[in-house]
Formats: C-alpha cells, structure tokens, sequence
C-alpha cells in the first residue's frame, strides 16, 4: 500500500495563507492523531464501559467466593480467618479485608514462599474458607488490567500515556473542524445523506464526537495520573518530598522504605507515601485488637488493612468510598496500638484534591448509578464515532493509499500548528517523543510528494 498522500499540485504562487490552509493544518494532524489512537480509543471505551460497573459485576461474578449467607451470630475473630486461609494457602498473611455487608466474604492476602500472591476468600461467621484466586485475580482486575493494557508489560501500558495524550489533540484539533463556518444544521447537529454515502459517516462522526468531546476531554486528562512516566512525576510534584504525603501533613516520624501502593489499594496521591515504623516495644497487640482500633477510630465499611511487615511494621488501615470526604489512612502502632498517622481527603493539597476529585468521576463514583450511566453513554458514543471515523477513511481514500488530508500551500502555517502540537509535547515527555515520530513520517510522505509532483 502507498503512504502518499491527496494533494493536489501545488499551485505557483499564493498571496497569503488563509483560513483553508489552516484547516488542511489541521485536519493532516488530525488524521495522524486519529490513526494513532481510533484503536486504543475503542479498548478504553469497551473496558471503561465495564469497568465502571465493578462493584456489582464482581461479586455477581465470583459470588461462590465473595458472598456469604447473612446470619445474625457474630462473625469469627478476624485472627481466627487469617489462620484458616492460611492453613489452606500456606504462606504469610499481609492484608485482611473485613466483610463490607452481612452477606460478603473476608478477604486474606497471602504471600506463597515463592512470592506468588493469593487472596483467599473465608466466611466470617465460621471461618471457612470459600477458595482463593491470584491477587488481583479477579474479572474487573482483568479487565482493569486490560483497560491500562499491563497485561502486556511496562511498555505497552506507556502506550496509553501516549493515547490519552493524542486523544487530547484528537478532541481540540476535531472541535476546530467541527466548528461551524456556514449556514445550516447538517453536519453540525443534524446528519445529512444515507449510510451508503461518505457524508452521513462523515457527520456521524462529527456530530457524535462534538457531543461528548467535552467529557473525552476531561477522561483523557483525568486519566493521566495512572500514566507510568507523567503520572509518577505528577504525583511527586504534588506531594513534594514529605515522604509521598502532601506539603504541611505532619510526618516527624521514623519512616521505612515501603510504599503504601505495595501494602493494599491506595489513592493516586499516596501512591508513594512511605509507612511509619513502631516505636514500641513488647506484645503487638495483633489483628483482632487493630481491627477493633480501626472501627472504633471511625473507618468507613470496605476498609483495608495492611498488616505489618516485620517487628517495626505498623498496621495500616485505609479506605476509598465513592465519598472522597470519607477517604481515610490510619497507620497503628503494632505494639501500642496508637495512631502513628491519620490522614483524610482533606488533608490532601489542593492538586492533590483537585486531582482526586477528577480520578473519583473518572472511575464512576463521584454521583454514584448516575455517573456510571453518564459515563457509561459516552464509552457507547466513543465506539460509535471511531466505527464512523474508520468508515469515513475507508469511503474517502484513493484506492492503494492511505488517503492523508492535502498539504496547505503555505509551509509556514503547518508549522505553526505543529509548533502548537510541542507545547503538548514539552507537557507530556512520551507524547512528545510520539509527536517527533509522526513529524519525521509526515517529513517522509512530503518528500516522495514533491519529486512526483516536479515529474508530473
């Protein structure tokens, strides 16, 4: 297949470059933009669409594990599970979950001599267990791992750094063309023609994508955090060097080198905050008094715990509800039980929270069934539009070519859009790098243009 593109012979002379040379501009890097990500736009729309809905499709899912009959007896101690999930998966316990509702399982993270890690799943009200699966093991931890595309390995989930930064050109370059520049409704908010004409897909994908590109927007940046090399240095522009806890939370105490994103699920902004150790010394006061220290001090149901890694651990209790106020961490002196850290969304830094509030929507919980919906009708919308997009290339390109939008007549305005495309790039490093690629195949496809054009 050739890779030249449509444009036509380029004319002697021009007085000025005008508005259609900047539309050309424009629309040649949308096209790239497009290429790059259509594909990766459809596998986040698809595992977005159903990640959003984790909290009932897991335990619907996996119910012979995480669902227990609701009883009025007591449960177990929680020492007394630990111990019969072990027996069952010998290794070290380093997480208990205790049940979030009268009818759920226990959870018990467990570290195998090999370093594989299970969670095994145990009825509280007779300590017994249920089964076990791979830590993260579950359907939405697939899916959420295909969503970032980990499953295929450090670099393939760099690639998403590199899509959600091409999607946030793919929605200002597409809200440019979009743009009314005429009388009439067609191809604006109306569609015009049959689906057997290039027009109807062409509006379709115009009309769909200016309808939601505000939220695609918005998901694009509030995806970046989790991304592998911005996200990293975001998160430690935020927090500064307090330990991973945000500026002016106080942390005058002895710190370890483990991470709270290594001891359970955390929030983005405490991904690098590093655990205290114990002073104390003695008896630890062990799993059954932590939990009972942790529902007395007020930690919302669904909480963590952390257990603790050595004599000079602490337990660490933490949760992330829907509520962003009640997202909480308390680290316990393992011996005097005292809280060594007890921090709050509120004690976040403004980034920090501004941050957390746009991950809370992006992941379906800030409005609860609402937001899901809402989100849920844009991942649709998304599908639909790069079915659309795909559908209008194939119907606009010439046959044995990869149909790429005409060069403007004036060099100097090209590169004044791709300038504006490196501020993106200064932003965010791998896109930049990205953006370099695509400008040396742009350069490429250019100079085979021009010596058939002189031929010609």
């Amino acid at each position: 297949m050739s890779l030249s593109h449509t444009a036509p012979r380029r004319a002697p002379a021009r007085a000025a470059a005008g508005p259609s040379d900047l539309y050309r501009a424009v629309w040649r890097w949308h096209f790239y933009a497009g290429l790059l990500v259509l594909p990766f736009l459809i596998l986040l729309a698809v595992t977005g669409g159903v990640y959003l809905f984790r909290a009932q499709l897991d335990p619907l899912i996996h119910a012979d594990l995480m669902r227990v009959e609701a009883r009025a007896t007591p449960s177990r101690p929680p020492s007394e599970q630990v111990a019969a999930a072990l027996a069952a998966s010998p290794g070290t316990a380093f997480r208990y979950i205790p049940p979030a509702a009268p009818d759920a399982a226990a959870e018990v993270g467990i570290k195998a001599p090999d370093g594989a890690r299970t969670v095994v799943y145990v009825d509280p009200h007779e300590a017994r267990v249920l089964g076990s699966l791979s830590d993260k093991g579950t359907a939405m931890g697939f899916v959420r791992r295909l969503h970032s595309l980990a499953v295929a390995g450090p670099l393939a989930n760099a690639l998403i750094e590199v899509a959600a930064g091409w999607t946030i050109l793919l929605v200002l370059t597409g809200f440019y063309l979009w743009w009314p520049r005429r009388a009439g409704t067609g191809g604006v908010v109306t569609l015009r023609g049959r689906p057997r004409e290039r027009v109807f897909w062409r509006d379709l994908h115009a009309v769909t994508a200016a309808a939601i590109g505000g939220v695609l927007l918005f998901l694009a940046i509030t995806g970046m955090p989790w991304s592998s090399v911005w996200g990293r240095y975001a998160n430690e522009w935020a927090n500064g060097h307090n330990f991973g806890y945000p500026a002016g939370l106080r942390v005058a105490l002895p710190m370890s080198d483990e991470h709270l994103a290594h001891a359970g699920p955390t929030s983005w902004s405490l991904e690098q905050a590093r655990l205290p150790l114990s002073a104390g010394e003695g008896q630890p006061i062990g799993l059954d008094a932590a939990v009972a220290r942790f529902d007395a001090l007020g930690l919302a149901p669904g909480y963590v715990v952390a257990l603790p890694g050595g004599p000079q651990g602490v337990f660490t209790g933490s949760v992330y509800p829907a509520e962003l106020e009640r997202q909480r961490v308390i680290h316990l002196d393992q011996y005097s039980g005292q809280p060594l850290l007890d921090m709050s969304y509120a004690d976040y830094g403004p980034l920090g929270r501004l941050l957390e509030w746009g991950i809370n929507i992006h992941l379906g919980q800030q409005w609860g069934l609402a937001n899901q919906l809402v989100l849920l009708a844009v991942c649709l919308v998304t599908v639909a539009f790069c079915v659309a997009a795909a559908v209008m290339w194939w119907k606009r390109r010439p046959a044995g070519r990869l149909g790429v939008p005409p060069l403007p007549h004036e060099a100097g305005v090209l590169r004044g859009v791709v300038a504006l495309l490196a501020l993106g790039g200064v932003l965010f490093p791998l896109v930049g790098l990205s953006l370099l690629v695509m400008l040396g195949a742009d350069l490429l496809l250019t100079r085979r243009r021009r010596p058939r054009a002189a031929r010609a």
